[in-house]
């Protein structure tokens, strides 16, 4: 399949759809979905993991795919993890509001009592930022309680919640007003597990709170999600030559040595991360669009400090982690960069009309074509610093390639908004 285009929709959507018939339906599980593949084979590599993030990944993959190609397996297969997300995932509640457990297997989820073998119950603020995103898309896939479509009986199962009072769920248990940020991660009973503060959980909270936004109208979601976006690439970065640190201390003062020792680490390396720049200007680039005239400037200084800072310019790819001048400190590359950065060049291209965006959009497809598309059709998950690929470690997955097919999703959604423009100044 040759690259897809900005200037070709239709190469766009052809690519969503084959990023999900890669997995499809051999994903599906009784209850819920398997997440680990090998993408050179399509071996299952991993049957039994079940984490929150990939459930959540998976819902949101299936319900972007109904509003882009409306058949009835992507909308049951949406439904089939929300059930898995609120019967299994979901656990009793604290404080009044749902829980959700970070991760357990599989091999006990079918035992006589019930029981499901809980290997961690945390309460991640990454975690249930996806939540609120989940139940975002799949609100604005029809999957709401006061839809009417695309099927009413699907609306009013009881898996199916209002994004604004799961958005608010988690404003009320990981918000802190004093900061204008989340905090981290709590136990099971809600008592702070560490004295730590990150702005990767931050930034998903942005994105998921502006998906929620979006489909609700919420004025209040919009403003956190603003708040959060400002504080994270603003405010912070004033002390940072205005880059993006990771790492923060309980009062949100940079903390340059958590994790020095590890900058592989697959939450919360230590560096700069040039693909969490260019994930910021997509996410900024988004806010324009929602009137926050500020963000726009923003998400163009940092998709340009990704390039600077972590782009190969002889092979390709970004850098996984860096030292303020670019110096990579771990050169493995990951796709989920990759794909964050087309998504911020469609978007920023929409908002300004810059053709370097789109240029950028292109060549950064063609790489992703030509070394982390596996024969799969998979995308892989991360490549050497020659673009050689990496076999999957033991971590428990987490990447349904959600990232690519997000940056399918944008690229569309952004043309769409062009043409729109356009005949609409036709008129």
């Amino acid at each position: 399949m040759t690259p897809p285009t900005f200037a070709d929709p239709e190469s766009l959507r052809r690519e969503f759809l084959a990023l999900l018939e890669a997995r499809y339906p051999d994903c599906l599980a009784d209850r819920g979905f398997v997440t680990g593949f090998d993408p050179e084979t399509g071996e299952v590599t991993d049957r039994d993991s079940r984490h929150l993030v990939a459930t959540c990944r998976y819902v949101s993959n299936f319900s972007l795919a109904v509003t882009h190609d409306a058949r009835d397996p992507w909308l049951e297969t949406a439904v089939h993890g929300l059930e898995f997300l609120e019967r299994a995932h979901r656990d009793s509640d604290v404080d009044g509001n749902p829980t959700y457990r970070w991760l357990f297997s599989a091999a006990g989820i079918d035992d006589p009592d019930g029981s499901v073998q809980v290997v961690d119950d945390r309460l991640s603020t990454y975690g249930h930022a996806f939540v609120v995103l989940a139940h975002a898309r799949a609100a604005d896939a029809g999957l709401s309680p006061d839809a009417t479509a695309p099927s009413d009986a699907v609306a009013d199962l009881e898996v199916v919640a209002d994004p604004a009072a799961i958005a608010d769920a988690f404003l009320d248990r990981f918000y802190e007003p004093e900061h204008g940020l989340c905090r981290s991660d709590l136990d099971a009973d809600g008592e702070p597990i560490e004295p730590y503060r990150g702005q990767n959980a931050n930034m998903h909270a942005c994105e998921a709170l502006l998906a929620a936004a979006r489909f609700t109208g919420d004025a209040a979601l919009l403003e956190r999600a603003e708040t959060i976006a400002r504080r994270i690439t603003v405010d912070l970065t004033a002390e940072t030559d205005g880059l993006v640190w990771e790492h923060y201390t309980p009062d949100w003062n940079h903390d340059f040595e958590y994790n020095e020792d590890t900058p592989r680490d697959q939450f919360r390396p230590w560096g700069y991360q040039p693909g969490h720049h260019a994930e910021w200007a997509k996410l900024l680039g988004e806010l324009d669009r929602e009137g926050i005239t500020w963000a726009l400037d923003r998400g163009i200084e940092l998709f340009d400090a990704a390039v600077d800072l972590g782009w190969d310019d002889d092979r390709g790819g970004f850098y996984y982690a860096v030292e303020a001048d670019g110096t990579p400190v771990a050169a493995e590359k990951y796709g989920w960069a990759v794909a964050e950065a087309i998504g911020a060049a469609a978007v920023l291209f929409e908002r300004t009309g810059d053709e370097r965006f789109r240029r950028w959009h292109d060549r950064l497809w063609n790489y992703a074509a030509g070394t982390l598309r596996a024969p799969t059709g998979m995308w892989r998950e991360r490549v050497s610093a020659d673009n050689e690929p990496i076999p999957p470690t033991d971590a428990p997955p987490v990447e349904p390639d959600y990232h690519p097919i997000g940056a399918c999703h944008t690229g569309l959604e952004s043309s769409m908004a062009i043409r729109e423009n356009r005949d609409g100044s036709n008129k």
